[in-house]
């Protein structure tokens, strides 16, 4: 025998921690949260598989804890074991990042609140540090992640189809959703190829975290609920489906929208999310909704110390210590909201036709067996087994809650439940129960008989026990029902996934799927209507004060009127319902015909089609060319030949304007470094370009003005009193018409995208001309340009005595005029060479001059880095050792 190498380990052992990319997600967002981060972006490209990076505000790293960050049981979290009782983060293991750097390349880039500067570190395969340099990032980290799973051939195999790589985003939103309703105070947005595909604002609580992810449609058939309890501590909140609301608006086919948190860790439970669909499909008759998972949000809050999180890699199982008193609790808390039910199981024609027992391959065996050899469980006997047990189980509960039943039983004591019924038609069958009964109770059974079937008997024959014999009802009585079932079995039709998702579009509908809005509701029609009118009245009201007004008006709006937006939501439906038949009709298709009809069926238009297949191609190894080495050199330094260097340079800058001298570009190439006098400074020319277009178009842009079918008529309410009206007509006029008709050229107005009409009109009776005013002509690229943006020019030229076409701006033309010069920034080339760099920095003092230099964004296009030292003290000083 041989001992592995350390790398083959460190391999081996990676790959069980990242086995995909929302681990290696989910790994990253958990260090952001426990660094206090309030704000976390996620960029993805080519699903992950290229690059994956995660941004964040929180603290960053210190300069010392780099060194290690990244090198295996390595943590900031815990010291000992013996402090996982009490556990507070997310992370304690010391093993994610040096897990991925394992399986990819890894760059981390951080800034704490004391340092100057950030920093961006390069990883090697073991988590160690091969080079470091200056980045202009923010407070806060960025860990980005490249080429996942390169030297697991593979594994990156796993997903070269679509429809894995389509599933592994929709789960890394899932991820996202999860953290984005457990810290309502985080803001999170997830990127894939520089497309925003789903983000969530900061909110104040849960139910705004709620609405914010799930949409109005889901969160109004949702009520808060608590529960707390002393001995053990427990607290569970949360937030459930209505009693009896349309299980079509508060359920899906999927589990994505049942969320279960324990001390705000998002985890999968089977048997609390089994309690939860139990209870929640006990109150329909409806067959479909017994397949279908409750859209809530269940938040246990227990003691560290009776947690285990250390249970697998990905952190999402956990053991509870008090896991019969958390269910119990749990049972109490869904008891009081729907009631209790003794048919709260599933169907009895369901459970007819299923084995009483689990079988060898029964995941039911399979919990019961675990629980068997952990310490969790003092049962001897499956749970699932005759009723004996389960009867004990229910008065353990009963003893720990006294609000339950007397009668009231465990929920998983379903097919103890179902034996009962054929028993009590038949004394022999009763008596039968009761020997088999004793039998367990005082025989422990092994796994061995159970998995071959002889470990329950028939007292009397001997023989094993045939769970379908035993549960099947006699035909002469049930031979109706049995056909019935078969005939609804038969007719089952697959549910549609487009049918199932009308509360809120996601991103994997995007891409998968062909896009369905879901139905309008009455309120989100009126909210549509009335939102023009609002801005109309308030251009400058922000979103929460239009949402609070948009509320009044429909809480005091008559009841013929509501009734009226209630005809136009039912015709949306109907509408709705119309092309979900069509799409549920065109999917489902036999499997011949599909893979014959495969390359005929399009998902996308015709115009996207190239670029789907480049997206996805089945060989992206072509696309992984490795670019051609580019050639270096290596050239000596000398830090003296540099001071002396920089100190030329700065005396021959000395005639420039303010002693801006250009040094070099950085390897990021969009930042570069400048010499202004005895300081260098980091200048970001992007920012400079967006400032200095903003203002040439403030200055010079004419907005286009279409015209207007209906022409707006001017008088002096409308305008804001009679010298408005003045000034007005005193603007510049074009030469009149045949008819005297005159329009105004005043650029004032021109760029402004207003086209206005000055008609004379007859004497009146104090033999005043009247005159005519009326818009004929807006501009149609600004939203909601109107009358009050006229009165605002009106008002800057008679109370400011504005002159320019740029002090007679509007708040709304500003606003876009914004919005064009970032847009044709963006458009601008990344490598701009030294000669447009210079010429930048000439433009920006001759045409901003000495005003507040930044961008249009608040953020000022030069940051400092150091000063030039000027004596060999201070030289001394900054040439410290690098500390490693």
């Amino acid at each position: 025998m041989k001992q592995l190498p350390p790398d083959t380990v460190r391999l081996l052992s990676s790959s069980q921690v990242i086995t995909s990319v929302v681990n290696v997600v989910k790994e990253l967002i958990e260090n952001s949260l426990d660094a206090g981060a309030s704000s976390i972006d996620v960029k993805l490209e080519n699903f992950g598989l290229d690059r994956v990076e995660v941004r964040d505000n929180g603290q960053g790293i210190k300069t010392v804890d780099t060194p290690v960050m990244a090198v295996r049981h390595f943590t900031s979290k815990i010291c000992r074991h013996e402090d996982l009782e009490h556990l507070e983060t997310y992370g304690f293991r010391g093993e994610a990042l040096g897990s991925i750097c394992a399986v990819a390349e890894v760059a981390v880039t951080t800034k704490t609140e004391e340092d100057e500067i950030s920093t961006q570190y390069t990883m090697d395969l073991t988590g160690k540090i091969v080079s470091q340099k200056p980045s202009h990032l923010g407070q806060g980290t960025t860990v980005s992640v490249m080429k996942l799973f390169k030297n697991l051939p593979v594994r990156r195999q796993c997903f070269s189809s679509n429809k894995k790589c389509k599933e592994e985003l929709k789960k890394v939103q899932d991820l996202l959703m999860a953290y984005a309703i457990i810290k309502p105070e985080l803001r999170l947005m997830l990127v894939h190829n520089k497309v925003v595909l789903w983000q969530k604002a900061k909110v104040a609580d849960n139910r705004s975290a709620l609405l914010a992810t799930l949409g109005p449609g889901a969160i109004a058939n949702l009520i808060p609920c608590h529960h707390h309890q002393e001995q053990p501590e427990i607290l569970l909140e949360g937030f459930f489906p209505k009693p009896g609301a349309d299980y079509s608006s508060t359920s899906t086919s999927n589990p994505d929208k049942t969320f279960i948190f324990v001390n705000n860790r998002p985890v999968q439970h089977k048997e609390i999310m089994k309690l939860l669909r139990q209870h929640y499909t006990a109150q329909y008759a409806d067959d479909q909704a017994r397949n279908r998972y409750p859209t809530l949000m269940l938040k246990i809050s227990v003691p560290p110390s009776s947690v285990d999180v250390n249970l697998t890699p990905d952190k999402t199982q956990v053991l509870l210590h008090n896991k019969e008193t958390v269910l119990t609790a749990i049972e109490a808390l869904l008891v009081s909201l729907y009631g209790f039910r003794p048919n709260a199981d599933l169907p009895a024609d369901k459970h007819l036709s299923s084995e009483p027992f689990p079988s060898p391959s029964s995941p039911l065996q399979a919990d019961s067996e675990r629980n068997a050899e952990n310490s969790h469980s003092n049962d001897s006997v499956p749970r699932d087994g005759p009723k004996q047990s389960s009867a004990d189980t229910s008065l353990d509960r009963q003893a720990s809650n006294s609000d339950l039943e007397s009668n009231f039983s465990l929920y998983d004591d379903e097919m103890s439940q179902t034996v009962t019924k054929p028993a009590s038609k038949s004394p022999e069958r009763l008596v039968d129960n009761k020997m088999t009964a004793a039998t367990i109770s005082k025989v422990q059974i092994s796994a061995e008989d159970w998995s071959r079937g002889t470990a329950l008997t028939d007292p009397v024959s001997g023989e094993p026990l045939q769970p379908v014999i035993i549960h099947r009802p006699t035909k002469q009585n049930h031979s109706v029902p049995d056909e019935a079932m078969s005939e609804s079995s038969s007719s089952k039709k697959t549910l549609n996934a487009i049918t199932e998702k009308r509360a809120a579009l996601t991103a994997y509908d995007m891409i998968s799927n062909r896009t369905m809005r879901a139905p309008l509701s009455p309120v989100t029609i009126f909210e549509k209507e009335a939102r023009a009118e609002v801005l109309r009245e308030k251009p400058t009201a922000s979103l929460q004060d239009i949402s609070v007004a948009i509320h009044e008006r429909w809480k005091n709006l008559r009841e013929e009127d509501r009734k009226k937006y209630e005809e136009k939501a039912k015709k949306h439906l109907e509408h709705h319902e119309q092309r979900t038949k069509l799409a549920s009709a065109e999917g489902p298709r036999e499997p011949g015909v599909r893979s014959h009809m495969q390359g005929q069926k399009r998902k996308a238009p015709l115009s996207n089609q190239q670029l789907l297949d480049e997206l996805f191609a089945a060989q992206p190894q072509k696309k992984m060319k490795n670019p051609a080495p580019k050639p270096s050199q290596p050239l000596p330094c000398s830090v003296a030949a540099l001071r002396l260097q920089l100190q030329r340079l700065s005396s021959q800058s000395s005639a420039a304007p303010q002693g801006l001298r250009l040094v070099n570009r950085l390897a990021s190439q969009s930042a570069w470094v400048i010499l202004c006098g005895q300081r260098l400074m980091l200048l970001n020319p992007f920012r400079v370009e967006e400032a200095l277009l903003f203002k040439r178009l403030l200055e010079n842009n004419i907005l286009p003005a279409a015209s207007l079918q209906n022409p707006i008529q001017l008088t002096d309410g409308s305008l804001g009193g009679a010298e408005y009206t003045e000034a007005l007509c005193s603007m510049e006029k074009q030469s009149p018409e045949l008819n005297g008709a005159a329009f105004f050229s005043d650029p004032r107005l021109v760029a402004n995208g207003f086209k206005v009409k000055l008609t004379p009109g007859t004497k009146n009776k104090s033999r005043k001309t009247e005159r005519h005013l009326e818009v004929t002509a807006m501009a149609d690229c600004v939203p909601f340009l109107g009358v009050e943006d006229l009165r605002e020019i009106l008002t800057a030229v008679l109370h400011k005595k504005a002159r320019t076409v740029r002090e007679c701006r509007p708040l709304k033309v500003t606003n876009y005029l914004q919005g064009e010069a970032v847009r044709l920034t963006r458009q601008l080339p990344t490598n701009l060479s030294r000669e447009d760099v210079k010429e930048t920095l000439l433009r920006m003092e001759q045409q901003l001059g000495g005003a507040n230099h930044t961008c249009i964004h608040g953020r000022p296009f030069l940051q400092h880095l150091t000063d030039v030292p000027t004596t060999e003290q201070e030289v001394k000083a900054l040439l410290r050792p690098l500390e490693l």
